[in-house]
């Protein structure tokens, strides 16, 4: 299929037009960058290893969920992904919820995997179900909590996981009452792709899975690639930078003072530090064991960790970057309350079978 490319007769932009069009997220990296650089030259080093490391081992992810979303898109199947979900909601976010709870996925790794569902058409809530149970625990976790603090632990921490993903997916149905919500990304970026084609592709073209022999599909999958992998890219840049100076700056020590606290009444101050002192999953499991074994109630380090899990600080900016605001509100308010129930069932839990 052939598709009329219009020329562009604009005059080429000076530089500081160019400035002006900067992506905002690559900016803020630069000067984070730098930053880091100048006050802390060794931890700058440091930071950047950890990023190098990082985006390494997210490449896969990244580069299959961000293929996968703009081949939905080039072989117009978006409208056939979303119409998958209708009425079969309830048994996505399960399936979902347990498969969050099961993958090996980070709160940071999990943004490239929930853009490419979310661009691919996937539903809202099953996502959100996903999203909220895969940072909580996975297979190696598991065996981590189970040997450092307890199997009993370990298996309430898998329950917590789903639960937070069915809790999500089902406030998500019930908000949009059987209508799948599928328009939650941020605006995307001025199309690459030649002038009618991405028009043409999402909304007059027919279903083609075999995108790659048109043209005018090829054009808007490598445009979608390009414009995913480097959003994306420099978002997962900023949020690994940041959750590496987080790591190095915030100290285990007065975390764990801040902590110590016992009965329902400390649950809801574990939840609320657990988001600002972000601690990734494996720092997280020696020092609530710890605490743990000083006599603190589990159930108030369930509460952090799952809060912290969650909503760390680099993985929400991220996310804020990248859905529309009222998605994001509802993914912190989901997170925060889920993470408050989960701790005060465990506690109650507790108090009749200890």
């Amino acid at each position: 299929m052939n598709i009329p490319i219009a020329t562009s007769t604009q005059p080429p932009l000076g530089l500081r037009q160019r400035l002006r069009r900067m992506d905002k997220a690559l900016l803020v990296l630069l000067v984070l960058l730098a930053g880091v650089a100048v006050f802390d030259a060794e931890q700058s080093l440091v930071s950047a290893v950890f990023l190098a490391q990082n985006l390494w081992s997210l490449g896969p992810v990244l580069l299959l969920s961000v293929g996968l979303a703009a081949a939905i898109k080039a072989s117009s199947a978006e409208a056939l992904v979303a119409r998958a979900f209708t009425g079969r909601e309830g048994h996505a976010v399960l399936l979902a919820s347990v498969a969050g709870a099961l993958s090996p996925l980070c709160s940071c790794g999990v943004v490239p995997l929930i853009a490419g569902l979310l661009a691919g058409g996937v539903p809202l809530a099953p996502v959100m179900a996903f999203w909220l149970a895969s940072p909580i625990m996975d297979p190696a976790m598991f065996v981590l909590t189970a040997g450092a603090i307890s199997f009993e632990f370990a298996l309430v921490k898998t329950v917590a996981a789903i639960a937070m993903g069915l809790l999500g997916g089902a406030a998500v149905m019930l908000y949009t009452r059987g209508q799948p919500l599928t328009d939650t990304l941020r605006d995307a970026r001025r199309s690459r792709a030649p002038a009618g084609a991405a028009q043409w592709v999402a909304t007059r073209a027919p279903l083609n899975w075999r995108f790659w022999r048109e043209s005018a599909r090829r054009a808007v999958f490598f445009d979608n690639v390009w414009t995913q992998l480097t959003k994306l890219g420099v978002l997962m840049a900023i949020a690994f930078v940041l959750e590496s100076l987080m790591l190095a700056y915030v100290p285990a020590g007065a975390i764990a003072k801040l902590l110590g606290g016992d009965g329902l009444s400390a649950i809801p101050a574990a939840v609320a530090l657990g988001v600002p002192a972000y601690l990734n999953g494996v720092a997280a499991v020696p020092l609530v064991g710890g605490l743990i074994a000083e006599g603190m109630n589990p159930a108030v380090g369930l509460a952090f960790m799952v809060a912290g899990g969650v909503t760390s600080i680099p993985a929400m900016l991220a996310v804020w970057a990248l859905v529309k605001p009222r998605v994001f509100a509802g993914y912190l308010v989901l997170a925060v309350l889920g993470a408050l129930a989960v701790g005060y069932a465990y506690a109650v839990w507790l108090m009749f079978w200890p």
